[in-house]
């Protein structure tokens, strides 16, 4: 009986938290919420402040569709988000691990010239390196749309600091066996690391596909525009179509949820710093 008594008292006494966590998550889920109901409503309905389901999302879509190259603009911000992923894993990744493994005081150096990067807004390089692209006839393509970020300081930082938990006696004993080096980071380094490519990728992806400015500056051709840019176009007039908009956001805002979901697990192991062998 004391057991019981003392296991209610315990839960009542974790009421408050609950109902905390319950309201908490509530205004967390619930603009998400809203913006699948509003794309099912007119414009009217949204004004008038209503929250549940309509019957006017075959309509909306079929006004997105006319009147913006949905499909067009989710190909194009999906090669451009995942081509850009790809090339800075692999990019950053090798920096990281080189500045953490190959160490000494030169490369500390230039790894603080690199945070240092990290000040610098990215409106004051905007000029030079759309001068520099335009100048490489890189325009309206996916390299002109990822040269400017397939290498961050974050990534480096973050593989450089995740590295320092790799098991460096694996590397040496390769070493002995006569691996060569490039895959010693191939066969070793790359599916022991897998935790910190995950959380890297979901982050790098993201980035990519909810990137606006510089696309919006290097992507001149309707044709290349990515799914920011559609939702911005959606924006603009006098008159908003306000489920039409709200319809485009989901659309855009899917597969960066898949992509979470999909990868959440090694998301959070990447973050902290695990190391999975």
């Amino acid at each position: 009986m004391t057991e019981k008594k003392n296991v209610s008292a315990i839960q009542r006494r974790l009421i408050p938290s609950y109902i905390f966590l319950v309201i908490v998550s509530f205004i967390s889920v619930f603009p998400f919420f809203w913006m699948i109901t509003a794309s099912t409503n007119n414009t009217v309905d949204i004004a008038r402040g209503k929250i549940w389901f309509g019957n006017e999302l075959a309509v909306n879509f079929a006004n997105l569709t006319a009147q913006q190259d949905l499909w067009g603009s989710l190909r194009n911000s999906f090669v451009y988000a995942t081509g850009q992923t790809i090339v800075a894993l692999l990019i950053c990744s090798l920096a990281g691990y080189g500045f953490e493994l190959y160490h000494d005081g030169a490369k500390d150096k230039l790894f603080s010239v690199l945070l240092l990067a990290m000040m610098v807004p990215q409106v004051a390089t905007m000029i030079p390196l759309f001068t520099m692209i335009s100048k490489m006839g890189l325009l309206n393509t996916l390299w002109g749309f990822m040269l400017p970020v397939i290498s961050t300081p974050f990534l480096i930082m973050m593989f450089r600091q995740n590295s320092r938990s790799f098991p460096v006696d694996i590397m040496e004993a390769a070493r002995i066996d006569g691996l060569p080096e490039f895959q010693i980071f191939y066969k070793i380094y790359m599916p022991v690391m897998k935790a910190t490519y995950a959380a890297a990728a979901v982050i790098t992806f993201m980035n990519a596909w909810n990137a606006y400015m510089w696309p919006k500056v290097v992507l001149i051709d309707p044709k290349a525009q990515t799914m920011p840019m559609l939702i911005a176009n959606l924006a603009n007039g006098y008159a908003v179509d306000y489920g039409m908009l709200m319809l485009g956001v989901l659309f855009c805002s899917i597969p960066t949820m898949i992509v979470f979901f999909i990868l959440q697990k090694q998301f959070a192991e990447g973050i902290t710093g695990a190391v999975k062998g």
